[in-house]
């Protein structure tokens, strides 16, 4: 009977860290995406409108931060207030703004841009406010 039980919970814990890995897998593979995108000239597309640099800055720092905050939500349950959690998030969508600033600075056409890090640091904390009032909603909190 206790190994039946033992066995058990090590098939539990495989599966809880096999569930951990995939939302850290999304976070690391968009840090990759943003890496091999920003090695590259800047993306014209047809569509053109003032500030849209900083717009896709912010989308994907914000997308970039709520999806850490998602994946440190399940790998710290109760270990981090909310609050903490947020801005460890923002500053890990922050962080990686400026390397990714300071990685474009080497690349031909791209330079490092004071404003893109700024973009990059409030699209971390509205995609990550955004995250946290979405998930309040669909839980039934107000």
């Amino acid at each position: 009977m206790l190994s039946v039980n033992f066995r058990s919970g090590i098939y539990l814990m495989k599966m809880a860290r096999h569930r951990l890995s995939w939302y850290w897998l999304s976070v690391l593979v968009l840090c990759v995406v943003l890496f091999i995108q920003s090695s590259y000239p800047s993306i014209k597309t047809g569509l053109s409108f003032p500030l849209q640099d900083k717009l896709l800055h912010m989308i994907a720092y914000g997308v970039l931060a709520a999806l850490f905050y998602r994946a440190g939500q399940a790998t710290w349950p109760g270990r981090l207030s909310q609050r903490q959690l947020f801005w460890i998030s923002v500053s890990f969508a922050g962080l990686y703004g400026l390397s990714d600033e300071i990685h474009q600075a080497f690349v031909p056409s791209r330079q490092f841009d004071y404003f893109d890090m700024l973009a990059d640091f409030a699209g971390g904390i509205l995609g990550t406010l955004g995250y946290i009032w979405i998930r309040k909603r669909l839980s039934g909190q107000s």
